[in-house]
């Protein structure tokens, strides 16, 4: 993000709660002063907007614990992932039994992509990508769908701690932050990704993002199969799931 857009009030209000999360009914104004580095008229200031919203809640000890509103707003984001869930089950079931092939579902964390559900078509060989799993976005249609939602120069702060070359997981992986922008490029104009071996020998993706009602990507869902498949199916399989993250959008 460029630095002018930036809201330092906010950032700090993000490190406070993260500080109290990690230490609960502990940690005092001066406590938090100290550890943040900012000075106690301003923390004051925070502290006590972030109470009258909600966001944290201060102990008779003059300690402080998260708010009730965050745990409402958390609620709010648990249920919206289990809706988001539901509808994926309900929609890829249907998808998988026009393509016969296996059907996932992920979000982004930082440079990662980690798997929230999948249907499974009784393939010969299945992928280990179920819920829970992990892969690295630069290396997945599924990662590199939803990195073409950042600009580039959130994409230098995402990737701003990492080594090139990248890790590869097959010989066919993107290594260098600037052929993953090329890659991204693409993908915004053609609104779909592609992983062609990259993270798996033998086996090919699609992928499309899934947006809620400002258009941003939130989620993304893939189809997935062996190669020798995948000469056949792949415009269908683009087709089907561009159709499926367009019903599971909002």
């Amino acid at each position: 993000m460029d630095d002018k857009y930036r809201v330092p009030a906010i950032e700090r209000a993000h490190l406070i709660l993260k500080e109290i999360s990690l230490q609960p009914g502990r940690l005092k104004l001066i406590d938090l002063s100290r550890s943040l580095n900012i000075n106690k008229s301003s923390m004051y200031s925070l502290l006590l907007t972030l109470e009258n919203l909600g966001w944290v809640e201060k102990d008779a000890g003059e300690t402080y614990r998260l708010g009730r509103e965050l745990s409402r707003l958390g609620h709010a984001a648990v249920q919206q992932q289990r809706n988001l869930n539901e509808s994926f089950h309900k929609e890829a079931s249907l998808t998988k039994l026009r393509l016969g092939e296996s059907l996932q579902l992920a979000r982004l964390d930082s440079s990662e992509v980690l798997y929230l559900a999948k249907e499974e078509a009784p393939t010969p060989v299945r992928l280990a990508s179920g819920p829970g799993t992990r892969l690295p976005a630069h290396a997945t249609a599924l990662g590199k769908v939803m990195l073409a939602d950042l600009s580039d120069e959130e994409l230098d702060m995402l990737y701003r701690i990492e080594q090139e070359p990248f890790p590869p997981l097959t010989v066919h992986s993107i290594t260098s932050l600037q052929a993953l922008k090329n890659n991204l490029a693409q993908i915004r104009q053609q609104g779909f990704a592609l992983d062609l071996e990259e993270a798996v020998l033998g086996f090919s993706c699609a992928a499309a993002p899934i947006r809620n009602s400002e258009g941003k990507v939130i989620a993304a869902v893939s189809c997935s199969m062996m190669s020798p498949q995948w000469e056949q199916k792949k415009q269908i399989c683009i087709e089907e799931v561009r159709k499926l993250a367009h019903l599971l959008s909002e």
